[in-house]
């Protein structure tokens, strides 16, 4: 047992870190109201108006009762366990250096975006990400900078994900799943995840080296620079907002239609 014990670990803090590293924005027009309901100060009616938005984004969902269940559980983990570790994060690590790990981490996560473009077959996305990927390795310093911001033709491009090349062939989203500590999901994006996880090169150095080091220092660095973008998207999708599972579900499915049709 004690031999599988570093495996485990790996196989928890790698997955999680590959699941949730880049923050998923999104659609605007959905977390708008969500922010606005703290801020304007809107009638309950109003607010109910703003509801009807959410349907907007529909799905499957069989096993609400379970799922809302598992969304408040990871409510509270993530309000009184990760929000104090992503404060203190954030006062002991100036601005400047966790931005250089937060990109030299996104850097290194190139396999998983270039192979799923060659999978989509979109292989001018491909090149792009190419490029990306080399530029900010050697101008930027093994990926700290991202000098590719600065280059028009690679600045917007697009990240892919195996749950986006499942959809681009065609598979719809299936039951929506929420998956403990890492939130809203569907059985597509749940199955994409795996994928995701088995081509990032985290995963090969936490298996490599198979030392308790190497397991829990990289993948608890990467979960670190994620925590505070996480946090915020979960903040600015649910605060104020009548019914905080609505609004998370409808911004997530929505969020990722509109990356299958990128």
């Amino acid at each position: 047992m004690k031999s599988l014990l570093p495996i485990l670990l790996a196989i928890f803090a790698t997955f999680l870190t590959s699941c949730s590293s880049t923050p998923r924005k999104p659609p605007s027009q959905v977390s708008a109201p969500a922010g606005k309901h703290a801020s304007d100060g809107k009638s309950v009616a109003s607010q109910s108006d703003d509801l009807d938005e959410y349907d907007v984004a529909s799905v499957s969902d069989p096993i609400e009762p379970i799922n809302r269940v598992t969304f408040v559980l990871n409510h509270g983990i993530y309000t009184i366990i990760l929000r104090p570790i992503s404060k203190g994060y954030e006062f002991v690590i100036p601005k400047p250096v966790r931005r250089g790990i937060y990109n030299a981490y996104e850097n290194v996560k190139f396999p998983v975006r270039v192979i799923n473009d060659l999978l989509q077959w979109n292989l001018k996305r491909a090149g792009l990400e190419t490029g990306k990927f080399f530029v900010n390795s050697t101008i930027g310093v093994g990926g700290i900078g991202r000098p590719s911001d600065h280059i028009p033709a690679l600045a917007d491009v697009p990240a892919a994900d195996t749950g986006q090349t499942f959809a681009k062939w065609g598979i719809g989203n299936g039951p929506y799943i929420v998956l403990p500590l890492l939130g809203p999901s569907t059985l597509r994006d749940a199955v994409g995840l795996a994928g995701d996880y088995a081509l990032n090169p985290i995963t090969w150095v936490s298996f490599v080296y198979g030392h308790y080091g190497w397991i829990i220092a990289i993948p608890t660095a990467n979960t670190m620079r994620a925590l505070p973008g996480q946090l915020a998207l979960y903040d600015t999708i649910t605060k104020g907002a009548l019914d905080r599972y609505l609004a998370a579900r409808s911004a997530y499915i929505q969020y990722r239609r509109e990356a299958a049709l990128k």
